[in-house]
């Protein structure tokens, strides 16, 4: 069963499934809109900040963002850079940013849609996502492909949102500091059970106090050991560029496989850090305090910039410009081939481990301390947001009358997860399975999402087309071009 459920497994997260198809929906809605998520990126920024009388929804639209970006800001900026890098070479970064690049229209679209057709349920949430606009914007015949998206989210959310996050801070905690996973796993569930029994306005205003902090204090670090190193950072971006194109150092002679071996871990890790196109973030979005859903939409797509273009790029910087990875480390045009059949050589530190090493080069007896404290925060808030994720999912399939019985599951796997690392054995092996069965269903959420935005494409492209033009229209009034 194991070995069916990881082929299974790896089929959903290669490149002959879910990576082409986030990445070709994001190209074909970054075109169908014009390029508007890239060109009107500082007028996105303007309108995080800007001050709404909106009073229809529970959570301001920054709110709804940091409760997104909660979940997306996680191991995968610590972790999952580092193993593009490892596994894939310096050029995997470059692929991670033409996957935000695209991920902007995605991630977009879904914030229109999910404002567009949220719901307020029989207690006066405002509820939506993908299985709200599959309904309500598809019709009652694709009502299927809601449930399977609910149902997948439900799973999911036990299990990468809970579980698997749960485990990484027991993980990191016992091997920095000796702390007991079972200590771990009950000061989580009690943290976590004390902030999501408050719903959605409590986690948002726990994530909105949280989340830039974090962030900020992570960057902050990150830049000092990037700027100790300045003069390596010019040789960075040149392993970046050659390596995404499968150049060797010295930008002679091409290798597809280490172009592919490239593009394939920077695609992935991408897509798994920011999540766009996988429909978890416009469920947080449909929350938001705005009426106008084309200006939610332009705010949600900033989650993607600021989790993979920002947050990323500072962690592969910091790998690449402390010389902490060895050449035999890197896979090059000469020996792609060995890293594509045998992966990466024995001894070379991967995922977590390569960045702590990173950060305790530049600042010994702290960068460790750095990564150790910044994994077990980001882990955190991602279960809060995934909670939010998978309570909404819930309620979709069984009502309201099944939020309170979810909240009580989801602090007892959070304490399940953490505690998993005493087990041994059989019970060890069950818990690996479960994580990975929740690992292929997190990537499967994307489908049913992915089938909605392109049959929807066409109503976000009008009401976008319809925003921009009543925005030009106030401008000129407002300078006084506009005359009767």
């Amino acid at each position: 069963m194991e070995d069916i459920i990881r082929e299974i497994n790896g089929f959903v997260w290669s490149q002959y499934f879910l990576i082409p198809l986030l990445l070709l929906t994001g190209v074909y809605l970054t075109f169908g809109l014009r390029l508007m998520s890239i060109i009107r990126l500082p007028y996105a920024i303007g309108q995080l900040f800007r001050k709404r009388e909106d009073t229809e929804g529970d959570v301001s639209p920054f709110g709804a963002l940091m409760t997104a970006l909660s979940s997306t800001i996680g191991t995968g900026n610590i972790a999952g850079v580092a193993a593009a890098i490892a596994i894939g070479g310096p050029g995997a970064v470059f692929w991670m940013w033409m996957t935000a690049i695209v991920g902007m229209a995605t991630k977009y679209s879904e914030g229109v849609l999910a404002l567009k057709f949220r719901e307020t349920d029989e207690d006066g949430r405002h509820v939506g996502g993908p299985m709200y606009y599959i309904k309500n914007g598809l019709g009652k015949s694709w009502i299927w492909l809601a449930v399977i998206f609910a149902s997948f989210g439900v799973l999911a959310a036990w299990g990468t949102g809970a579980s698997i996050q749960a485990n990484s801070i027991a993980d990191a905690l016992n091997s920095n500091y000796g702390i007991s996973p079972l200590i771990t796993g009950g000061v989580l569930a009690l943290a976590a059970g004390a902030v999501i029994l408050g719903g959605i306005t409590r986690i948002a205003n726990v994530a909105t106090k949280l989340v830039p902090l974090m962030a900020i204090g992570y960057l902050g670090a990150g830049l000092i050991v990037i700027f100790m190193h300045a003069d390596a950072i010019p040789g960075a971006f040149n392993m970046i560029f050659t390596g995404a194109f499968g150049l060797s150092s010295a930008g002679t002679g091409i290798s597809i496989g280490l172009m592919m071996l490239a593009m394939q871990k920077g695609v992935a890790r991408g897509i798994f850090s920011n999540e766009s196109g996988q429909g978890s973030a416009p469920i947080a979005h449909a929350a938001a305090k705005n009426t106008d859903p084309v200006n939610q939409g332009i705010v949600a797509m900033l989650g993607t910039v600021i989790d993979t273009l920002i947050v990323c790029t500072i962690t592969a910087l910091v790998i690449l410009t402390s010389g902490i990875v060895g050449p035999e480390c890197i896979p090059t045009a000469e020996n792609a081939a060995t890293f594509l059949m045998n992966g990466q050589p024995a001894g070379c530190d991967t995922a977590a481990p390569l960045t702590a090493a990173a950060f305790g080069s530049s600042l010994p007896g702290v960068g460790e301390h750095i990564v150790a404290v910044s994994l077990t925060i980001f882990a955190f808030t991602t279960i809060l947001g995934w909670s939010y994720y998978g309570e909404r999912c819930c309620e979709f399939l069984f009502g309201t009358k099944s939020i309170i019985p979810f909240r009580i599951s989801w602090i007892l796997v959070t304490f399940l997860g953490a505690a998993a690392l005493v087990f041994e054995g059989e019970v060890a092996n069950l818990v690996n399975l479960f994580w990975l069965v929740a690992d292929t269903l997190t990537g499967l959420m994307a489908a049913p999402n992915l089938i909605a935005l392109v049959l929807l494409s066409p109503l976000i492209f009008k009401l976008t087309k319809a925003y921009f033009a009543n925005e030009e229209a106030r401008k000129k009034i407002a300078s006084g071009e506009h005359h009767e």
